[in-house]
């Protein structure tokens, strides 16, 4: 998964990023069409999503609230990385302060919180915020796959570290039960399940890998220490 750079960016956007046209106002909504295409198709293309805020900051009087919050979610999805962080980095502070007429600073805290807890591994405490407050099924809602994409990362970042992992555990981290886990393991991520254990099949990560350290030390190395050590105590 390349969220920087991916493939699916239309050369349109390719010269906006890369070009003088990133200083255009009227940019603004070719960006916000190309976001909208993310959210339905699956991928994030965090580089022109910045640019989008970059041109929010210098053009206050096109941001909107719902593009905000779309593209901090989109950088969610592709923990664990620093991208909810340097997009969360160029909103302007005048809208991240907390003021009672503006939702937007209540919607950037609560997602904070999640990107706060998938950045930590904390998956199990991050499903059951998911569940806490219906404002994160609103935050969510434009997002196609949301959940799915989130299972999706997690399983990748337990398949780079476990063989083998308690079906009960992997259930709590993926935010499913019964058969909706089983079918997520096998259909999903095509692994297998004997008992109560998750097999995962070996790559290139979690591979155990024989370590050989070798330390070239050759007699002129000790004669400097010795010297030195003997010149001291003279």
């Amino acid at each position: 998964m390349d969220s920087e750079d991916p493939q699916e960016r239309p050369d349109d956007i390719s010269n906006i990023i890369n070009g003088l046209e990133r200083y255009n106002p009227e940019a603004v909504g070719n960006l916000e069409d190309y976001l909208r295409h993310q959210c339905e198709n699956r991928y994030t293309d965090s580089n022109a999503n910045r640019t989008l805020l970059k041109l929010y900051q210098l053009n206050p009087d096109r941001v909107k609230d719902e593009v905000i919050t779309n593209i901090l979610v989109k950088a969610l999805t592709c923990f664990p990385s620093p991208q909810f962080a340097l997009a969360l980095h160029l909103i302007p502070p005048s809208l991240l302060a907390p003021n009672p007429r503006a939702e937007l600073p209540e919607a950037i805290s609560k997602l904070r919180e999640l990107n706060t807890q998938l950045q930590g591994a904390q998956y199990a405490r991050f499903w059951a915020t998911l569940d806490s407050d219906d404002l994160y099924a609103d935050l969510t809602t434009d997002i196609d796959g949301f959940e799915e994409l989130i299972r999706v990362r997690i399983a990748t970042l337990v398949s780079h570290a476990y063989r083998e992992i308690d079906l009960p555990v992997l259930e709590q981290w993926l935010g499913l039960e019964g058969q909706a886990a089983l079918k997520f393991v096998t259909d999903t991520a095509g692994w297998k399940v004997e008992g109560a254990t998750v097999k995962i099949p070996r790559n290139a990560e979690n591979e155990a890998k024989k370590s050989e350290v070798r330390e070239d030390v050759n007699v002129d190395m000790f004669s400097r220490v010795v010297r030195r050590a003997w010149e001291e105590t003279v």
